[in-house]
């Protein structure tokens, strides 16, 4: 999830390896060719061909979870949802058809309809990732795009609003699996979707010549068309397709970015957008760089050959290819960002904003108070030693010749922590890294002069991150703080990076904020009104006793680091 185990000045170019979230890896069960039970009972029928070479696996016998006998006929075909945690759940829904073999870097096609009933009880496997930083797990399972559905047990007399949600994992790891969907769905009282889509070299490398995915940025086109998916069918879940709101954190926010800033793709397709700990306004690659990216793995790979390059790639088992993809990448912070100048995504992300050339919907954009602390976090734990003596040097590698100006604005003082003051001054900001407030603060600046923005920042201190974020042993030696995720065991109970969803209990303190921002979601869902601190833009702070508005632009500096690095942000 961070800086893998070299030491921090060593590593230092990789401390935002993808511009966000860092690899929120996660393996399931390899994916089951779904079994399908036929409506007379006869016997079962295989849901999807195999595809040659494929790992095949059933699914055992139903645990956890009591059938609800509750049935969904969607355009695909029918589905049976289970009860667990006082919801009706929906798992491992396929919306695409295989994207495995020859179909690797094609553009995703709406699944074949099937003709028998599908008991949506397990999670399909998580897309290909490598296993990381002690805390996640590989997975190989190309055949991963599917959806997972959960909603209240009641019915409703009105259709329920809908959450869409895209996962985080800077854009090589992750999983809709990870996250229980039962708490927001059960009080914000809505149907909440989380989706699969392919990862790292499968959907964010610019794909092989010869593809129907050539030019795309595949990733986010899965994501599309599970958005189309949900929008078809989610009335038949008890969903309002009319207010859908499209939420995601880290790479799932930059996500959520991508697709209002291409309105000619997504229009129609959410109507509110929730956008957590990812900046709308940070650079990203041409279509060009991004194929002179590709043609690097390429030739890493030993495919260097156009004619051949694509059945070359194609034969390459997945974790080979990701190796080799992590190896081209080296310390490109944007490796594996989506990029610009294509059929998915037209225009730069700053272009458009100043521009106007967005979806026109309310935004929440939040953010978490000690974001960075996280990965400065990651590599003491690899066993960096970072002191008030080595600190100007830290400083000095990533600011270069801006770096006394830095270091007059952000000393280590007296009793502080060097790790503490580098991990607050990175998440001030930090060259070309989308999690930093004052972007994150600029993207909504830019987007309050077309849409409502509300800003929120998310700042429990006390919210559980050793165990959860960052492997529980060894102990940092400093005050992580509220560090990038810590916010979504608020929001997804359990939380903790891995399929066990072993986080420990929020505190009674934590859990009343909790309460706190799970019903400004339900509001902001609805279009109900907000507090008048809101309306005016302030940001507002959430901590544990205390929801109070601050200035945030002010509090973090903005004005100087918008003089220090004007590329990065727009015209006054």
């Amino acid at each position: 999830m961070g800086l893998e185990s070299r030491g921090f000045f060593a590593a230092l170019p990789k401390l935002g390896r993808a511009l966000w979230p860092f690899d929120r890896l996660k393996a399931h069960r390899p994916f089951a060719q779904h079994y399908l039970r036929p409506v007379a009972g006869a016997a079962l029928l295989l849901f999807a061909s195999a595809q040659p070479g494929a790992a095949q696996s059933v699914y055992p016998e139903p645990v956890g979870g009591s059938p609800m006998g509750e049935i969904v006929a969607t355009a695909s075909g029918r589905v049976e949802g289970f009860v667990r945690h006082g919801v009706l759940e929906f798992r491992g829904i396929p919306y695409a058809q295989p994207v495995s073999g020859a179909a690797r870097w094609r553009m995703p096609q709406p699944v074949a309809p099937w003709s028998g009933l599908l008991p949506a009880m397990h999670f399909s496997g998580a897309c290909p990732q490598a296993a990381r930083y002690g805390l996640t797990e590989r997975s190989d399972e190309e055949n991963c795009l599917t959806l997972n559905i959960s909603r209240p047990q009641s019915q409703s007399a009105q259709p329920r609003p809908v959450l869409v949600w895209i996962h985080g994992g800077a854009f090589v790891g992750g999983a809709a699996s990870l996250y229980r969907l039962d708490r927001l769905a059960r009080e914000t009282d809505a149907v909440v979707v989380s989706v699969n889509y392919r990862l790292g070299v499968f959907g964010f490398m610019a794909p092989p010549a010869g593809t129907s995915g050539e030019g795309r940025v595949l990733g986010l086109e899965d994501q599309r068309l599970a958005m189309r998916w949900v929008k078809d069918n989610i009335a038949a879940f008890g969903g309002n397709p009319g207010n859908i709101t499209l939420a995601g954190e880290s790479a799932g926010a930059i996500s959520v970015c991508m697709h209002m800033l291409a309105p000619e793709q997504t229009r129609g397709l959410f109507h509110r957008a929730i956008i957590q700990s990812g900046a709308c306004v940070t650079p990203l690659r041409t279509r060009a760089e991004a194929e002179a990216f590709a043609d690097r793995v390429a030739a890493e790979a030993g495919c260097s050959d156009p004619k051949t390059r694509l059945a070359c790639l194609t034969a390459i088992e997945p974790q080979r290819l990701i190796a080799v993809g992590s190896k081209a990448a080296q310390t490109d912070l944007r490796a594996f960002a989506p990029f610009t100048g294509t059929a998915t995504q037209p225009r730069a992300s700053l272009e458009a904003l100043q521009a106007g050339a967005f979806s026109r919907v309310p935004v929440l954009n939040g953010f978490t108070r000690d974001e960075m602390r996280l990965y400065v976090g990651y590599d003491v734990q690899n066993g960096a030693v970072i002191t008030p003596e080595t600190y100007p040097l830290a400083v000095q590698r990533i600011y270069g010749d801006k770096a006394d100006q830095v270091l007059a604005r952000y000393p280590v003082k007296p009793g502080e922590r060097a790790p503490e003051t580098l991990g607050s001054l990175m998440t001030n900001f930090m060259p070309g890294l989308g999690i930093s407030h004052c972007l994150m603060l600029e993207s909504g600046r830019l987007l309050a002069r077309h849409v409502p923005v509300y800003q929120w920042e998310f700042a429990d201190r006390t919210a559980p991150v050793r165990g959860v974020s960052i492997p529980i042993l060894p102990d940092p030696g400093f005050e992580l703080g509220a560090v990038h995720s810590a916010e979504l065991n608020a929001l997804f109970p359990g939380f903790s990076n891995t399929a066990a969803m072993t986080a420990p209990d929020l505190s009674p303190a934590s859990q009343k904020l909790a309460d706190e921002i799970v019903k400004s979601w339900a509001a902001f869902m609805r279009g109900a009104a907000f507090s008048a601190a809101w309306q005016q833009q302030a940001v507002m702070r959430f901590e544990p006793g205390a929801v109070q508005p601050f200035n945030a632009w002010a509090d973090y500096q903005c004005d100087f680091w918008r003089s220090a690095y004007p590329v990065y942000f727009g015209a006054r």
